[in-house]
């Protein structure tokens, strides 16, 4: 696939950030992408592998490695390399369902497993993707595909973030009547209020929204399925039931003074207000929660603390400090974990890079956690205590002497989530393991019942089903439980 060569001749390039001093006056997508010619060039370093392991999706060490949506990443590549361009977005489009959103925050699975990276930078499969999807729609390629055929049977999605929309798309396809509840005011889940402008325009949620109801999908928002619409009301209504809700209770940070101080905001919070306010009104003084000239702590490390950290900084913070409590990764792999294993190193983040272009270093501290809020008389933030940690027999222990207060007047809890919201399973009458993820059958996307009435028309994909996980994973979850509604309603 590609050229026979071309992996010997063209070196590796990325989507080049736009300059770190220009990206952070405004909220405007990170990249600049490469010309179709050099694009077609990196198409070109796709080898003819024989085992491409980029399209596997394998557990090795306890951690996947390869596209978890199998797609057919040595036949798009090689298509591009050749300039058929249309071709090669109709064979990514046909296991892909929204290479707009996986082409931009994906961490590229498939490029960690990629054969070439046992030698050198391997393919830039990511920024292909993206190349692809943003080519078709540029050209009007990506156009409505209607179903000739309507089944009669109508399933309602609840929650549209990537695993809803990937499941009512399929399901859309195979010509039932799809509609889609979401909670919030607009549609997309974490797509929408999860991940920020810069690394996701909104806009682009908005186009794929705007062909699927072109196709047929009914998106019905502000909706909150369990509390202002009733269960049963959804489940007498709808033929099938597709819970695809995220695993969105945060996890909390345990710390003095954490339940009294004013200025703690979980995460999500911290970018959906910021994301509201730049859709709304243009980030209007007093309509979000706003960074500005304040001494910022970031607990977690993550993708989510990165956004926050780039997030603080286009607003203006004073300061930007983000504590993990991990040790700091190898830049480079160890022997103990070799390829095609996910690679175990350290990675910098757009968030990252910007801290050091505007503050001159890394805002990361490893090791270290939250010990003590200082606030006060009023009960606002002004420090925080912090103490080294390490992990002994899987336990995390506290360093003694190790005590370091440092300025914080916003502290904002990046440390994940710890499941579904409770009050969904409860209105549906279903159960969730310890982890608050929900019950289903073994090796199945259908729901388990706790004791109410019959659920057979109950299914459940995405982060609600795996636990927090990545956009790809919820994708890949959505489109195969879909196939499982679709057998169930057809009676196969």
């Amino acid at each position: 696939m590609g050229k026979e060569t071309g992996f010997l001749e063209y070196d590796r390039k990325n989507n080049e950030y736009v300059p770190v001093k220009e990206r952070i006056r405004n909220y405007d997508e990170l990249y600049r992408r490469l010309p179709e010619e050099e694009r077609r060039r990196q198409g070109a370093r796709c080898m003819n592998c024989g085992v491409p392991f980029c399209q596997s999706a394998i557990n090795l060490g306890g951690m996947v490695t390869g596209c978890p949506l199998h797609n057919l990443i040595p036949e798009w590549n090689d298509l591009l390399y050749r300039g058929d361009m249309r071709h090669a977005l109709q064979r990514l489009v046909k296991t892909s369902s929204f290479p707009e959103f996986t082409g931009r925050v994906c961490p590229a699975l498939c490029e960690k497993a990629c054969i070439l990276g046992m030698i050198e930078e391997p393919v830039t499969t990511h920024d292909n993707e993206l190349f692809l999807i943003e080519t078709g729609f540029k050209k009007g390629w990506m156009q409505p595909r209607i179903p000739a055929v309507r089944s009669g049977k109508k399933v309602a999605v609840i929650g549209s973030g990537p695993a809803g929309l990937a499941a009512a798309d399929q399901l859309n396809q195979r010509g039932h009547s799809v509609t889609v509840f979401e909670r919030d005011d607009r549609i997309g889940g974490l797509l929408m209020y999860g991940i920020p402008n810069q690394k996701l325009p909104k806009d682009v949620v908005k186009r794929r929204q705007e062909l699927m109801e072109k196709e047929g999908v009914t998106f019905m928002t502000g909706v909150d399925v369990g509390r202002t619409l009733a269960a049963e009301e959804i489940l007498k209504s709808f033929d099938a039931v597709a819970l695809c809700c995220g695993a969105k209770q945060p996890r909390a940070v345990q710390a003095v003074n954490m339940d009294k101080a004013k200025g703690v905001i979980y995460a999500v919070d911290f970018l959906s207000s910021t994301t509201k306010s730049l859709l709304n009104d243009g980030l209007k003084e007093g309509s979000y929660v706003s960074a500005k000239g304040q001494d910022v702590v970031i607990v977690g490390g993550g993708d989510t603390g990165n956004d926050c950290v780039g997030t603080c900084i286009r607003h203006g913070a004073r300061s930007v400090v983000q504590l993990e409590m991990m040790p700091c990764p190898p830049s480079e792999r160890r022997e103990d974990n070799p390829w095609p294993q996910w690679p175990k190193v350290l990675k910098t983040d757009y968030g990252q890079l910007e801290a050091e272009g505007v503050f001159g270093k890394d805002p990361r501290i490893y090791e270290t956690t939250i010990k003590e809020l200082v606030l006060d008389k009023a009960g606002s933030l002004t420090h925080v205590i912090t103490a080294r940690v390490h992990f002994k027999d899987g336990k995390m222990e506290t360093v003694e002497g190790s005590e370091k207060k440092i300025p914080c007047t916003l502290l904002i809890i990046a440390a994940g989530f710890t499941g579904a919201q409770i009050y969904t399973a409860n209105a549906f009458g279903i159960g969730l393991d310890k982890r608050s993820r929900v019950l289903t059958e073994e090796g199945t996307y259908h729901v388990v019942p706790a004791g109410k009435e019959d659920v057979k028309k109950l299914f459940t994909a995405g982060d609600m089903r795996r636990g927090q996980s990545l956009v790809v994973w919820a994708i890949a979850e959505g489109r195969e439980m879909a196939k499982e509604v679709d057998a169930f309603l057809m009676g196969i």
